[in-house]
C-alpha cells in the first residue's frame, strides 16, 4: 500500500520529464484497492471531501460512501456473494453504481459492467460468457433478463426479485473474509466490438485501480479537483475517469446524468459546478463546437478528450473560443491510458502526445515485425505495464505473439517521440498503391462547416481496385443534396493530396456501437458487398 501512494505522489507533484525518468509502477501482493485505498486512506484521512456529486440528485463524501458500501458489501454477503463470484453490474449513472462496484470489491467478487442498453439477446451472451451468479439492475430492466440459476436484485420493485432497498439496513462496519491478491481477478470488461465479436477483457485487483495512475497523471487530477467525465456506465472509459483516475487523486467525481443529450445543459453544469476538470469524447465535442462556446466562461483548469482520435479542427475551435487546448490520449479497453499529451508539455495539433509514465510503447511494422517510427502500437511484456489487462478469457493469445501485446492500432511517431495515429489495422486501406489512413480523411472532412460525423471507408472501383468513400452526418441546418456534396468535395481536393481525395459520398448516420463509437467495418462490408452505382455522388 505504501508503494502505491508513494507511485501516486510523485506522478502528482512531478513534470513529464521527471514522470517518465523516476516512476516506477507499485509492487503489490495483497492489495484491495476499496479496502486500503478508498477507506483507509481516502475516507480516513479527508472524510468530508465530497466523493460522489451526481448533479440534481445525491452528494457522497468519501466518508459516507465509505460507509454506505458497506452495508452494501454485508447485505450482499447476506445473499450468498462470495469471493470469486461473477456479478453482472448493469445500472446506469446512479449513486447504487458506484456503491455496489466498492462493496463488490471489499468482497472479493469479480465485477462484469454492462449498460443498461443491453437487449435479451445481449444479455444472455455476456451471462453465460461470463460465468454470471448474480445480476444487480433496475427493476426497469428486470424484464430483459430470462431464465438462470443467478441470484437477481433489483433496484426498484420488481417481481422475484430482491430488493436492493434491503441493503440500508445492514450494518456499516465491514470486515472482509480474508485478504484480496493484487492479481485475482476484479473486473471483466466487454470490449465494444468496434471491428469483430466483443471479447471479454480480464483486469485484476492492481491492473485497472493501480494501473489508472497512468490516466491520472495524463489528465491531470489534483486532489479536491471536480471532474466531469462524460462516459456511460458498462464501458471501461467510465471506470477510468469516474472512479479510479479520479480517487486516485482524491478529487470529486462529478455526474451529469440525462436522458437526452443537451450541449447547453452540459456547458451549464460545467459553470455551475464549478468544474475544473473535463473528460469527453470527440462526439461530444463535436457537438459542443455548434454551440458559440466563445459566450461561455469555464472555470476549466484542463480538458482531455479520449475514446476515439481527435480531430485537429476541434481542438482549434475550443482553443480559439476558451484559451485551453483540448489534450488527446490513448488507451484502450485492455489498458489504462498508454500515451497522451500531458498538462505543462506541447501539444502537436493531431499528435496524441507520448508515452506515459510506466508505459513503453513500440511501432511494429505489421509485415516485417520490425521496430520503426511506422507500424502497429505494442507494448513489450519483457517490462510489462501494470495496467495491461492479464488477457482475454476464453480468447486467443493472438494479442500477445512474439514477445508484445499488440493494440491492433497502427501509428507514426516522429523526432519529438510524439505519436499520431493513423488508424486500425483493419481500417487502412490502399487505393492506386498508396495506403489511405481514414483518420486522416476524416479529420479533413470535419474541418468543412457542413459536416459534423464523417467515415471513411474503401469503395471497389475498376481501375484504382479501391478509392475512399466518406459517409457523412451533416450538420444542423445543411440539407444533403448535390450543392452539399459538391462544396464537400471542392474542399477535399484543396486540402488533400490528388491520391488522398474522397472520391464518393453518401450522407446518412453512421452506425455505431451501443459505446458510441463509429462501426467502420459494417460500412466497409457495406461497400464490399455491392458495385459503384452510377448514380450515386461520385468526384
Amino acid at each position: 500500500m505504501s508503494d502505491f501512494r508513494a507511485a501516486r505522489d510523485l506522478l502528482l507533484a512531478a513534470d513529464y520529464p521527471t514522470a517518465r525518468r523516476e516512476f516506477r509502477w507499485p509492487e503489490l501482493t495483497d492489495f484491495n484497492w476499496a479496502l486500503d485505498w478508498f477507506d483507509g486512506v481516502l475516507a480516513a484521512e479527508t472524510p468530508d471531501a465530497v466523493a460522489l456529486k451526481i448533479v440534481g440528485k445525491v452528494t457522497y463524501t468519501f466518508a459516507e460512501l465509505s460507509a454506505r458500501s458497506n452495508q452494501v458489501a454485508n447485505w450482499l454477503h447476506e445473499q450468498g456473494v462470495r469471493r470469486g463470484d461473477r456479478i453482472l453490474l448493469m445500472l446506469g449513472n446512479q449513486a447504487e453504481l458506484w456503491e455496489s462496484l466498492l462493496a463488490a470489491m471489499k468482497l472479493g467478487a469479480v465485477i462484469i459492467p454492462a449498460t443498461t442498453l443491453l437487449t435479451a439477446k445481449d444479455i444472455v451472451e455476456r451471462v453465460e460468457r461470463g460465468g454470471v451468479s448474480h445480476v444487480i439492475a433496475n427493476a426497469s430492466d428486470a424484464g430483459k433478463f430470462g431464465d438462470g440459476g443467478y441470484t437477481r436484485i433489483a433496484v426498484g420493485d420488481a417481481y422475484g426479485w430482491l430488493p436492493y432497498a434491503e441493503t440500508y439496513e445492514a450494518a456499516a462496519d465491514f470486515a472482509p473474509d480474508g485478504p484480496s491478491r493484487a492479481g485475482d481477478t476484479l473486473l471483466l470488461y466487454f470490449t465494444s466490438g468496434t471491428t469483430s465479436q466483443p471479447k471479454l477483457v480480464e483486469h485484476t485487483h492492481a491492473s485497472y485501480p493501480a494501473g489508472h495512475l497512468s490516466t491520472m497523471f495524463w489528465i491531470g487530477l489534483r486532489p479536491g479537483d471536480v471532474h466531469l467525465n462524460v462516459s456511460s456506465p458498462g464501458w471501461a472509459k467510465h471506470a477510468w475517469s469516474n472512479v479510479f483516475a479520479p480517487w486516485n487523486a482524491g478529487a470529486t467525481v462529478l455526474i451529469h446524468d440525462y436522458q437526452r443529450f443537451s450541449a447547453v445543459a452540459l456547458l451549464e453544469v460545467l459553470r455551475d459546478e464549478r468544474v475544473t476538470t473535463f473528460c469527453a469524447p470527440p462526439t461530444v465535442w463535436r457537438m459542443l463546437i455548434q454551440e458559440d462556446l466563445a459566450a461561455w466562461r469555464l472555470p476549466l483548469r484542463t480538458a482531455v478528450a479520449a475514446g476515439e482520435p481527435l480531430n485537429p479542427e476541434i481542438i482549434d475551435q475550443v482553443a480559439k473560443a476558451w484559451g485551453l487546448t483540448i489534450r488527446d490520449g490513448y488507451g484502450q479497453t485492455e489498458t489504462t491510458a498508454q500515451v497522451g499529451n500531458v498538462p505543462g508539455e506541447p501539444v502537436k495539433p493531431g499528435s496524441m502526445g507520448r508515452p506515459l509514465p510506466g508505459y513503453d510503447v513500440v511501432l511494429l511494422d505489421p509485415i516485417t515485425g520490425e521496430v520503426g517510427d511506422d507500424g502497429e502500437i505494442c507494448l513489450p511484456l519483457t517490462d510489462r505495464p501494470l495496467g495491461l489487462m492479464s488477457g482475454y478469457v476464453g480468447g486467443s493469445s493472438e494479442a500477445m505473439r512474439g514477445g508484445y501485446y499488440h493494440t491492433g492500432d497502427v501509428a507514426t511517431r516522429d523526432g519529438d517521440g510524439y505519436i499520431t495515429y493513423v488508424g486500425r489495422t483493419d481500417d487502412v486501406f490502399k487505393a492506386s498503391d498508396y495506403r489511405i489512413s481514414p483518420f486522416e480523411l476524416e479529420s479533413v472532412l470535419l474541418e468543412h462547416e457542413a459536416v459534423a460525423e464523417a467515415a471513411v471507408v474503401p469503395a471497389p472501383d475498376p481501375v484504382r481496385l479501391a478509392v475512399p468513400k466518406a459517409y457523412v452526418t451533416l450538420a444542423p441546418g445543411f440539407e444533403a443534396d448535390e450543392a452539399t456534396a459538391r462544396s464537400i468535395f471542392e474542399h477535399s481536393r484543396r486540402e488533400l493530396a490528388p491520391y488522398k481525395r474522397v472520391r464518393r459520398l453518401e450522407f446518412g448516420e453512421l452506425p455505431k456501437t451501443i459505446s458510441g463509437k463509429i462501426r467502420r467495418v459494417e460500412l466497409r462490408e457495406r461497400e464490399a458487398a455491392r458495385e459503384f452505382r452510377e448514380d450515386e455522388l461520385g468526384s
